[in-house]
């Protein structure tokens, strides 16, 4: 029984801090900046990949950030976000590709500000130093995902010459799949390292972060599955919000993603601070 509440008692704590620290609210705030964000960075995008002529890799970037989305939530913006990529952009230079850059940057800055929140830290940095990390986030994001569109194009062509040259390696095909779910993972793997490492103020270490990082993981995995079964079998949207219905249904998807972010960084200081009252009384016996 001790053990037991030995191993509720930081996620119990971590509730506790969530409520305190008005994580409810500082939800909305991430994932409204998240949707508003969204088209900035994907205009930004679509300018670099038109700037290297790389145009077809922007149509798959949007399918990889999409894939891990249920279909009831990305099907009612996929309509506005092809139109955002038919738009032709050769210039990266332009105000307007400029101005998206920013925009999208905003959304990161709303999750430092969550993360500060959940990690009991007062922010004194410089405004534009920390304005230009969230650009270099945002460049990073855009470099890493036509990397991965780029990997993920090449994949089959790759394999359909090594299936020429082995045929009875064909049956193995499914691997493709499996690879391109794995990539979607490993983006969200590091990309949220990189959150909880850089994002907010004051030091951590990864063993820190990895405990907040693989709830956050596992429950966005289960929380996007259970959001999926909800709209199919249960949800209505259409009849309560008519025309917003796509709107609504994603900033709520984004909500329950944020809440996950947020409290998966307040289990990280829970487990901290625990820790360090636990090593406390060895230091004072030292000394």
């Amino acid at each position: 029984m001790r053990a037991l509440g030995r191993f509720i008692g930081p996620f119990w704590r971590a509730a506790l801090t969530f409520n305190a620290a008005d994580g409810w609210a500082i939800a909305s705030h991430v994932a409204l900046s998240a949707l508003m964000a969204l088209f900035p960075f994907l205009i930004f995008l679509t300018a670099i990949a038109a700037f290297f002529d790389l145009r077809a890799l922007s149509a798959t970037v949007v399918a990889l950030i999409f894939e891990s989305v249920p279909a009831g939530i990305a099907a009612p913006i996929a309509g506005e976000v092809k139109n955002v990529l038919l738009v032709p952009r050769g210039d990266v230079l332009t105000l307007g590709v400029a101005l998206a850059l920013w925009f999208a940057s905003s959304g990161v800055e709303a999750m430092r500000v969550g993360l500060n929140r959940a990690y009991g830290m007062v922010e004194n940095r410089n405004f534009l130093l920390l304005r230009l990390e969230s650009i270099g986030f945002v460049l990073l994001g855009t470099l890493t995902f036509l990397t991965i569109a780029f990997l993920v194009v090449l994949a089959p062509v790759v394999w359909n010459g090594l299936v020429r040259l082995l045929p009875a390696i064909e049956n193995f095909t499914w691997t493709l799949t499996l690879l391109r779910f794995g990539l979607t993972l490993v983006i969200a793997s590091a990309g949220l390292l990189a959150a909880h490492l850089w994002l907010p103020a004051g030091r951590r270490n990864i063993t820190d972060i990895l405990p907040g990082v693989g709830l956050t993981l596992a429950a966005w995995i289960a929380g996007a599955y259970g959001f999926s079964l909800y709209l199919a079998d249960f949800s209505n949207y259409a009849s309560t919000y008519a025309g917003l219905a796509g709107v609504m249904t994603a900033i709520i998807f984004l909500y329950m993603m944020a809440l996950i972010l947020l409290y998966g960084a307040m289990l990280n200081a829970a487990l901290v601070e625990r820790r360090n009252a636990s090593s406390e009384p060895d230091r004072r016996r030292n000394h």
